[in-house]
């Protein structure tokens, strides 16, 4: 089941219904009472009152009390939301497990959901895309029309190169000069990295930094074919075989850096989701978006 749901990705190159899927199948499980998505915490009910909008209203609620309440929610009407991608060549690594699927196309379908997520409750949000060396800037507005500028600028990225330079990234922190939820998806194969510094400056700088580190089925348990041949996307050279000899010290090699890379982010206070692409994206959705500090 969990491979179907994933499969979608690879079904349609319609984005903005893959997200409409995924998000109805979490049904409530965003809901404002738990989780803190894009900025907003739910607070308390209060009566209706004349010129509240309708889609604040609690249906349930009303069956239970005969009387109209609207959701009251705590908001910093300063906080932006800045999905962040890494679409560097490594991020095309594909799924052994299902066609189609490959880093870059679950992490945009993740950072489209939180999109829409922040579109529906009201924030203004935007895009960073790194690769090639670049930065690429989709600003922070709010709105129906920004959702669409935003999942056909998702649509659009390919993979290619590697990330920003140190000087490069750093010269582009200034667009997160008010307080802002950052959603980063990355494989994180590079690391400690100008992303890891750039990410750690952020969080010293006061903003809700949530990492997203995504992996395949096979490069978790080494199942990688011994008799096809790989290169690294972002070198020049290095064509190599994956041989049963390798796999001991590969995944000696793969624990240790990730292992670094939790005790980074744990250091930096940046909650870290680490996920398959092969799992349900509704499943990992759910943790990157949890409130830091709140129990599962």
């Amino acid at each position: 089941m969990s491979l179907a749901k994933t499969a979608l990705i690879a079904h349609t190159q319609k984005l903005d219904l893959v997200i409409r899927h995924v998000l109805a199948g979490l049904g409530h499980g965003i809901h404002a009472g738990r989780e803190r998505g894009a900025g907003v915490e739910f607070s308390e009910y209060r009566a209706y009152a004349p010129g509240d909008e309708w889609r604040r209203v609690d249906w349930k609620l009303l069956a239970r009390a005969d009387r109209y309440f609207v959701r009251e929610a705590e908001r910093d009407s300063h906080v932006a939301v800045w999905l962040l991608l890494d679409a560097s060549a490594s991020m095309q690594e594909p799924s052994r497990e299902i066609g189609g699927v490959d880093k870059l196309a679950y992490a945009r379908t993740l950072l489209g959901c939180v999109a829409a997520i922040a579109q529906r409750q009201g924030d203004a949000f935007g895009l960073v895309v790194l690769n090639a060396g670049r930065v690429q800037f989709t600003p922070a507005i709010r709105g129906p029309r920004q959702l669409q500028r935003v999942l056909l600028q998702l649509s659009r990225v390919q993979p290619e190169g590697g990330l920003p330079d140190a000087d490069t990234l750093r010269a582009s922190l200034h667009f997160v000069q008010s307080p802002s939820v950052i959603f980063a998806a990355s494989d994180l194969l590079d690391w400690p990295s100008p992303l890891s510094q750039a990410l750690t400056r952020l969080r010293g700088m006061r903003h809700d930094v949530r990492v997203l580190c995504l992996q395949t089925q096979a490069e978790v348990d080494a199942s990688f074919s011994s008799n096809a041949a790989y290169r690294d996307p972002e070198q020049a050279s290095g064509v190599f075989r994956f041989g049963a000899d390798l796999k001991e010290g590969y995944r000696r090699a793969r624990d240790e850096h990730f292992a670094q890379v939790t005790s980074s982010c744990r250091k930096a206070d940046i909650p870290l989701v680490t996920a398959r692409i092969e799992q349900p994206p509704g499943e990992v959705l759910r943790l990157w978006l949890r409130k830091p500090g709140s129990r599962p």
